[in-house]
């Protein structure tokens, strides 16, 4: 059986910050239907990866393509209209918008208007804590409720490839994902299915809180001992 076209395929992607190299040679794949989470700790690159694929940053190198075509260096807005819609740290909702009014915000990545009242019932129907407050301002719920806001707006989109930044702060990503990617310093160290590398005690200890002190201690060394051969 062929293997499917990814609805996303990134290769050897290269970013950097002025004079910061923040990404390093990433090569990244999404499958039609799958999940992936992408795991690391502060300063990673997760956000500097989503950004690139979003547009919002250029990519210096390297490839991102969604369907087959190539989106790399294309403005965020025609990225968002393609298809891929990013919900970005800190969700970012219009403060002085109603709930409403923000949700509606994200059919402008629409082609057309058909079905934008059934899709705004739907997420009222998946959020119906929106529902609720659909005539208060955006900066007037609560920090849980913003994100709710955040990712309905970007689903108005009917996106293909939704790009959730932090969308799960503090708990692991991995019960729910299908396919997964370890970032350090820009680079992906390990990648696999979600169940191979829950099945992983370095995995388990150092990026879904599992394990004793010392064992963290120890991978700490580690990774220090890589960023200098990175280095």
């Amino acid at each position: 059986m062929a293997t499917p076209t990814p609805v996303l395929a990134i290769k050897n992607l290269e970013t950097w910050y002025g004079p910061v190299n923040a990404i390093k040679g990433v090569n990244l794949e999404v499958q039609p239907g799958r999940i992936v989470a992408v795991l690391g700790a502060n300063g990673a690159g997760k956000t500097t990866l989503l950004n690139t694929i979003a547009g919002v940053i250029d990519p210096f190198k390297g490839s991102i393509n969604y369907k087959g075509q190539a989106i790399h260096g294309q403005d965020p807005d025609q990225v968002a209209r393609n298809g891929v819609v990013l919900v970005p740290e800190g969700r970012q909702v219009f403060p002085f918008l109603s709930v409403r009014e923000n949700l509606m915000m994200g059919t402008f990545a629409r082609a057309g208007r058909e079905h934008v009242e059934a899709d705004l019932a739907r997420i009222f129907t998946w959020f119906p804590r929106l529902l609720e407050r659909q005539t208060q301002h955006g900066g007037l719920l609560s920090g849980g409720e913003q994100q709710m806001l955040a990712i309905g707006r970007a689903l108005m989109a009917r996106p293909a490839v939704l790009l959730l930044d932090e969308p799960s702060l503090g708990l692991s990503p991995l019960a729910t994902a299908d396919d997964g990617y370890i970032m350090e310093l820009g680079r992906i160290v390990a990648a696999g299915s979600c169940a191979e590398l829950m099945a992983k005690d370095d995995v388990k200890e150092f990026y879904l809180g599992g394990g004793h002190q010392q064992a963290r201690e120890d991978g700490q060394k580690q990774r220090w001992k890589r960023r200098k051969t990175w280095r």
